[in-house]
């Protein structure tokens, strides 16, 4: 398979205009991906799918990734006069990031045997700018899975053809793989509530009647 730095460079000069960005992954597996741009992202797709050099006609998996708001922290070296001498200190600088939600594609080629290419979208932020195009019509693989990103983080798929609740049923708030999500303190839902679940339930049961020595052993003996 050709590296990243070859497909983007392929993939720019298919799509023109388009915005690929290389993102570096240190950790054990260096699985480094691509991050493509909204507005060009199915021609991109379609162009990795199509060309005789990559062929990556299928996608495998598709998830969903939730970036809180957060703050990164940078060092660098400055010369300052310290006691009348000059000396290298470290100056500190804060950098904001505003959260935003990330839908990622690992594909393969069936045909040519190689992969995985990891490409992945990222939405404007988490509340009124939480969409990105759908890449069903290029994998048709990714219906269901764009489908249980919708549901558990709340992207909206455009394009999508059938983008609705996989898991929750319709009536229900919110997007528990949020990771601010908080879950409700009511379980009347709850069908077999079990461990933490059920001390919580219990907080809206009915309260019990107070009951005799012998009452009591006999409701237990029930329970």
């Amino acid at each position: 398979m050709e590296t990243l730095e070859q497909i983007k460079n392929r993939a720019e000069l298919a799509a023109r205009g388009a915005r690929i960005e290389i993102i570096v992954n240190p950790g054990p597996s260096q699985q480094s991906s691509l991050l493509i741009d909204n507005e060009h992202a199915l021609a991109v797709a379609t162009f990795l799918r199509d060309h005789a050099a990559l062929s990556f006609d299928f996608c495998s998996n598709v998830t969903g990734v939730d970036w809180l708001d957060r703050t990164i922290k940078h060092s660098t070296k400055v010369k300052q006069v310290v006691d009348g001498v000059e000396k290298e200190v470290d100056q500190i600088t804060e950098e904001k990031i505003p959260g935003y939600l990330e839908a990622v594609y690992h594909l393969y080629s069936i045909k040519l045997k190689h992969g995985p290419l990891i490409i992945r979208m990222r939405t404007g932020n988490r509340t009124d700018a939480a969409s990105l195009p759908s890449l069903t019509p290029v994998w048709r693989s990714a219906e269901l899975q764009e489908r249980e990103i919708f549901d558990l983080y709340g992207i909206h798929f455009t394009g999508h053809p059938d983008l609705r609740r996989i898991l929750m049923w319709d009536e229900f708030k919110d997007h528990p793989m949020r990771k601010d999500y908080v879950p409700p303190d009511d379980f009347e839902w709850e069908p077999t509530p079990h461990d933490q679940v059920l001390t919580r339930a219990k907080q809206h049961y009915p309260p019990r009647p107070q009951l005799d020595g012998a009452e009591a052993i006999t409701a237990e003996r029930k329970e």
